[in-house]
């Protein structure tokens, strides 16, 4: 049987997880952990678009796990650790050879004339800056290493904390002056 102290305990993590789920995926409309600004990005692939949003993978692989006396937040995605916490990654052979398949894949879709030349439309010359990229990231050393600035969008904040003790208020609150007919 459960006891008084059970049922506040599981609306409190209910209430957090339904909470902080919410926050922690309007960092990704906010471009920003909280209040802290997500570093804008370098590459030229996709001028103007959400950071760390691409497919949407990232954003859709949060999720948590409850148990009786706490919630645990995660993503199931490999990469999500290093965007959230920054890092570095070494360049592998493998990376290499996607990077010149995506060098490839944006010279095949330059625009051309009649004549065989390259238009000078907005979408062709966007293309070319991308593809330049990838040639760059194709052209460096296996073993070089690539700096991932952190993006955190998972994890403790005053925010957070914030957010955690309002719901412990607000649950003891209705508990005791339902439970006590305090008004």
């Amino acid at each position: 049987m459960s006891t008084g102290i059970d049922i506040i305990i599981s609306r409190i993590l209910r209430d957090v997880e339904i909470e902080l789920t919410d926050e922690f995926d309007k960092n990704f409309e906010r471009q920003a952990f909280f209040s802290q600004s997500w570093q804008r990005r370098k590459s030229p692939t996709r001028p103007g678009g959400h950071i760390l949003v691409d497919t949407g993978g990232l954003r859709r692989s949060i999720g948590s796990k409850k148990d009786s006396t706490g919630i645990v937040f995660q993503s199931t995605l490999p990469y999500a650790a290093i965007h959230n916490e920054g890092g570095e990654i070494k360049v592998t052979a493998k990376m290499k050879r996607f990077f010149w398949h995506k060098y490839y894949e944006a010279t095949g879709s330059f625009g051309r004339k009649k004549n065989g030349q390259r238009r000078n439309d907005k979408r062709t010359v966007q293309l070319s800056t991308e593809a330049e990229f990838w040639k760059w990231m194709a052209l460096m050393k296996v073993g070089k290493t690539i700096k991932i600035p952190k993006r955190q969008f998972l994890g403790a904040s005053p925010e957070v904390e914030r957010a955690v003790r309002d719901i412990i208020e607000e649950n003891l609150t209705e508990y005791f002056e339902h439970e006590y007919n305090l008004q």
